[in-house]
Order: structure tokens, then C-alpha cells, then sequence
């Protein structure tokens, strides 16, 4: 199964680490695999102490239309 069909089971932060994760090892060059998995850990340590459920989808929903993007952007240059 890809990455991008889990999406609708991402439902924590943790989640939504490891779909993200997943979702690297789909773009085409190992540069771009580690920039990508960089900004991904920096950002969930910098949201990690956020308590509210609303925010939190609201990250989680914005994270995984901006990681769909950031794929479609890539793999369509094929």
C-alpha cells in the first residue's frame, strides 16, 4: 500500500511522522529524501507541546495536502 493511500488512517501526531517518513522515500533523489525528512522532524519537535485537538487536525489535515502536493510536484516531472 503507498503512502498516499494511508492518509485517511493518520488520526495522531505520531501518525503522521511516520506517514510522512513514508511519504520521502517517494521522492526521486536522496538530497531531496533528506531535506524533506529535516523539515519534518523540525517542525513536529516545534509542534510537539501543542495540546489542542482542533489544532492538531488542523496541522495534520495541512501537513498531508502539502505532502500530496510536494509528490504530485515531483513525480509528474517523470
Amino acid at each position: 500500500m503507498s503512502p498516499l493511500a494511508g492518509a485517511e488512517l493518520v488520526r495522531t501526531p505520531v501518525q503522521l511522522y511516520r506517514y510522512l517518513l513514508r511519504c520521502c522515500k517517494l521522492l526521486p533523489s536522496a538530497a531531496m529524501q533528506k531535506h524533506y525528512q529535516h523539515a519534518i522532524r523540525q517542525s513536529f519537535n516545534s509542534h510537539v507541546d501543542e495540546e489542542d485537538p482542533e489544532r492538531i487536525q488542523m496541522i495534520i489535515q495541512r501537513a498531508i495536502s502539502d505532502a500530496d502536493w510536494i509528490l504530485n510536484k515531483y513525480t509528474k516531472k517523470k
